[in-house]
């Protein structure tokens, strides 16, 4: 494999190289790392380069194992790693180093993944962009002038800019599909409880509306570390593979409106009837229709969760410190939120708990009619830098500009359900529109195979953003 090769090959291509002595383990690191260090300066992706680190496990790596030798990056936010810099994407934690590493880095690196730096997301991970206070902007490939999508957003632009073929996020609220659909990528956000939560949020209040997994180029390789997690888990768990037999016909549900009624741009309802289109001529079943329960009870239940969790972690760091945030430590926004969250009584927050547990159970119903239910990801295309800019007056304005934003994807962390972002529209500006695909709780195996099917016949890898690869080379 030549430097192009790696950089557009995915994860399970580059495993099989490694595999076959096509190419060492410790070269692919090599080239990940100039790609890193070409590109970082242009998007502002990576937070923590782990040059010394990924070179140490590449020269140590099992071949054997599934994704050996692929480099990767970890969200630097709440996958600890030992002996390097985790700031959550905040100045508070501009100097924690971490003393152990989280189950998922584990289980990633006996996946044979190989981190090479951490990614860069929003502070606390608690908007849909990955631009910091603490790390300045995160660029969109696609376009440097837009945002990537959050808070995963570090994650998408080092995957969509070909540095590395996966990269862990994590989702409360969408943000896995998020910075998916924004950067033309493929998101899963697995189901609630998929896998054990992230052991910094034992005893959260948002602890149930949080999941982690990849973002990657190919569904195959989403798959494939969904199932090395599934293996490398107590008691083995699910396992996820995708075959190219024919699919059984599915009951795909659509709609194009918000629960609440939020505006959607044009190109995100023309993705939704390209993707309507498409699936029937697969010969999928698709219906409009709605789901059920009171949105508006719900998302003031989901709201509570979200900014108590905030508060929880911010506790959660002033008893590692040792000290509170200083003035200035913590963004604007952070800030409202985290009061806001400590505004909620213990009644309200087990009130809350309860509201997403009848709404999980309300939507059992339609899962009887349905098997997936179609939307768009987002309301809008990727907006431009700095569209997540607080307001020094009403920083908590700033809630409801993203809950503008990304209307569609909360839904399935309230009721704990597998939901994806599949890239199959690119709009006249060449910017990428996610189509959003949500199943019954515990079905990732049936969004794979969909979204296997979509693939093949609408490969999206052929699309390529206007930074990818190396842009420090001479040119002919």
């Amino acid at each position: 494999m030549n430097e192009d090769e790696l950089a557009a090959s995915d994860g399970i291509a580059i495993a099989e190289s490694i595999r076959a002595g096509m190419i060492s383990a410790e070269e692919v690191v090599e080239s990940a790392i100039a790609r890193a260090e070409s590109l970082n300066a242009l998007l502002g992706f990576q937070v923590t380069s782990m040059v010394e680190t990924a070179r140490a496990h590449a020269a140590t790596v099992d071949v054997d194992a599934p994704l050996a030798g692929v480099p990767c990056l970890i969200k630097d936010h709440l996958a600890l790693q030992a002996g390097i810099r985790h700031t959550s994407g905040s100045r508070y934690l501009r100097d924690f180093v971490a003393t152990v590493d989280s189950q998922i880095v584990r289980q990633y690196r006996a996946a044979g993944l190989i981190p090479i730096g951490t990614s860069a997301t929003c502070e606390f991970a608690l908007l849909s962009t990955a631009d910091s206070a603490a790390h300045g902007p995160c660029r969109n490939p696609w376009d440097p002038t837009r945002t990537t999508g959050g808070s995963s957003g570090g994650a998408a632009a080092a995957v969509a800019a070909g540095v590395v073929p996966i990269a862990h996020g994590n989702d409360a609220a969408g943000s896995i599909r998020i910075p998916a659909s924004a950067c033309g990528l493929f998101g899963l956000k697995p189901s609630r409880h998929r896998a054990l939560i992230p052991e910094l949020l034992s005893g959260s209040p948002a602890s149930g509306i949080w999941s982690e997994h990849v973002l990657t180029r190919t569904v195959r390789d989403s798959a494939a570390v969904l199932h090395a997690r599934a293996v490398g888990s107590a008691g083995g768990g699910d396992r996820f593979t995708l075959s190219s037999s024919p699919k059984p016909a599915l009951r795909i549900g659509y709609a194009t409106t918000p629960p609440l009624g939020t505006p959607v741009d044009s190109d995100c309802e023309e993705a939704v009837d390209d993707a309507v289109q498409l699936c029937a001529r697969l010969g999928h079943t698709v219906a409009e229709t709605k789901l059920p329960g009171d949105f508006a009870e719900l998302e003031r239940a989901f709201l509570i969760l979200y900014t108590a969790g905030a508060a929880a972690w911010l506790d959660h760091w002033i008893a590692v410190l040792g000290y509170p945030p200083r003035p200035g430590d913590l963004e604007p926004y952070t800030d409202a939120v985290v009061a806001h969250g400590r505004s909620f009584s213990p009644a309200a927050i087990r009130g809350a708990i309860a509201t997403l547990e009848r709404a999980e159970h309300q939507i059992s119903a339609f899962w009887a009619e349905f098997d997936v239910f179609l939307t768009p990801t987002l309301a809008a295309p990727p907006p431009p830098l700095g569209f997540f800019t607080a307001d020094p007056t009403d920083p908590l304005e700033l809630l409801d500009r993203d809950a503008e934003y990304s209307p569609f994807t909360w839904y399935a962390n309230a009721v704990g359900s597998p939901a994806m972002s599949v890239p199959l529209y690119w709009n006249a500006d060449a910017l990428p529109i996610g189509t959003h695909f949500m199943a019954a709780h515990g079905r990732e195996d049936l969004l794979l195979a969909l979204a296997f099917e979509l693939e093949n016949v609408r490969p999206w890898s052929v699309h390529r953003p206007v930074i990818f690869g190396r842009h420090d080379r001479p040119k002919d």
